[in-house]
């Protein structure tokens, strides 16, 4: 039978007798700096552990195929009108997707970028638009010229007023069949007159009803659409056929509600015409945004003036714009963005690099200038403990240039995914990997402490019989 003697001699920690054991001033403070520096240091061990850690590899990106990217963006074009902006797609698998408007809206906007009325509709044309025969001599008959000299007074003359901007060198302009002073003798009728303005000769005049593409057919009426401000007639485009026949069936429609003997405009109108005929923009500028879906390959988004039915000045065309925002894959909920931020403080620094740049062309640098921006793009993936995946990232590097072109000047993104993606993951820590270096430092810190006070003991002794001249 195991003996209580015999237990008590396994002991470890064996007691000296209080008696035996003397207190010192320098073992007394040894012993408070050893319990702070061991508080300190299970603080700082605590921090640690509770902080989060994370590591970043470089992998080649697991997108499946067929997969797409979005593209988000809200883009302002201060000299682009709205009625000719286009939204294009393309890449090096030979896509190419023009006019994009389902996920896209228009606004105009002023020169201070400032929306000027609600959402521009387009409203694109399901055929192909009728002319009539080449004839440029039509220009000479019918039609009134109208300069800036004599514009605001024949607007205001009578109650309906078709007017063809137009250029003497566009070839649509010289199909188009705008002569109706045969049918509608202006001093019998009064209701309607067919008006053309050269823009090569009226620049200022065209500037000002925002004529950006040739020709431009703009129907104005008097009475109640007169603006408060200026009193300037607010005026619709004309989108459909464009031959004889059709004009003046259009024309004709307009009139119908309005005596012959009346000089009044009379608000109902016959709705046969509203497919053809719809509001002019208010302003030069348009302000784009939406968002589109492109193929994860190399490719292009390209915002231009495009008709089918227009020609177009490249000399006179700017594309500067104001990139309000610009970037790609799912939007990110500012919850989710937080807590990934919380792993990865620069997270998220190049996710819309190109937000709040303006590229403006001030004609220092000459017309017919195409503006780029050549996009590469990283994929980031966040996973969290578990391999749970937190979010999906895209950032991207941006550099943008201005080149001269002697087509349409457009305004061009190039971009182009790395193969590679970047893979942020949280490292997990181990609490008995905690309490095991807890215990390192309660042990580590008491035992240094009493090497040192073993140290200074000695040397207190050794100076202490020093000094009453005894030999050791």
């Amino acid at each position: 039978m195991i003996s209580s003697r015999n237990i008590k001699s396994m002991d470890f920690y064996r007691k000296i007798p209080r008696d035996l054991t003397e207190a010192s001033v320098s073992g007394a403070g040894l012993s408070i700096v050893a319990a702070l520096a061991m508080m300190f240091l299970f603080g700082m061990e605590l921090s640690n552990y509770l902080s989060v850690s994370t590591s970043t590899s470089i992998v080649v990106d697991k997108s499946s195929d067929g997969e797409f990217l979005r593209i988000d963006f809200n883009i302002s074009f201060p000299s682009l009108s709205c009625e000719f902006a286009s939204v294009d797609v393309s890449d090096v698998l030979g896509t190419n997707r023009l006019n994009i408007t389902k996920t896209v809206r228009k606004f105009s906007i002023d020169r201070n970028m400032k929306i000027t009325g609600p959402e521009f509709h387009s409203g694109p044309v399901a055929h192909a638009i009728k002319h009539g025969d080449e004839a440029d001599e039509e220009y000479a008959e019918g039609s009134v010229p109208l300069t800036s000299h004599n514009f605001e007074r024949v607007s205001h003359q009578y109650p309906i007023l078709v007017v063809n901007f137009f250029a003497p060198w566009c070839y649509w302009s010289n199909r188009l069949s705008l002569t109706i002073g045969c049918r509608y003798d202006p001093e019998i009728d009064g209701r309607i007159l067919s008006g053309k303005v050269d823009c090569t000769e009226q620049p200022e005049l065209c500037r000002r009803n925002h004529i950006q593409g040739y020709p431009s057919v703009r129907i104005f009426r008097k009475g109640s659409d007169i603006r408060e401000d200026h009193g300037h007639h607010e005026h619709e485009s004309y989108y459909g056929d464009r031959d004889t026949e059709s004009l003046v069936k259009m024309m004709e429609q307009l009139i119908a509600p309005i005596p012959v003997d009346s000089e009044k405009h009379v608000s109902s109108t016959d709705n046969s015409t509203d497919k053809i005929k719809r509001p002019a923009p208010s302003s030069g500028g348009c302000r784009i945004e939406g968002f589109v879906r492109v193929k994860k390959v190399p490719g292009s988004l390209i915002i231009s003036a495009r008709s089918g039915a227009h020609s177009f000045d490249a000399s006179e065309m700017n594309m500067s714009h104001v990139i309000s925002h610009l970037s790609f894959g799912r939007k990110i909920i500012p919850r989710v963005m937080s807590d990934a931020k919380r792993l990865i403080p620069y997270l998220g620094g190049s996710h819309d690099r190109l937000n709040g740049r303006a590229f403006i062309n001030h004609r220092d640098i000459g017309a017919n200038v195409t503006i780029e921006h050549y996009l590469q793009i990283v994929k980031t993936e966040v996973l969290t403990r578990g391999s749970h995946k937190l979010l999906e990232e895209y950032e991207y590097t941006a550099h943008s240039s201005l080149v001269q072109s002697p087509d349409i000047p457009v305004t061009k993104f190039h971009f182009e995914l790395s193969p590679m993606q970047v893979l942020i993951t949280e490292n997990s820590k181990s609490f008995s990997h905690f309490i095991t270096n807890v215990c390192a430092i309660i042990g580590g810190v008491f035992t240094v402490a009493g090497i040192l006070d073993s140290i200074l003991h000695n040397t207190f002794r050794l100076m202490k019989k020093v000094e009453l001249g005894k030999n050791i």
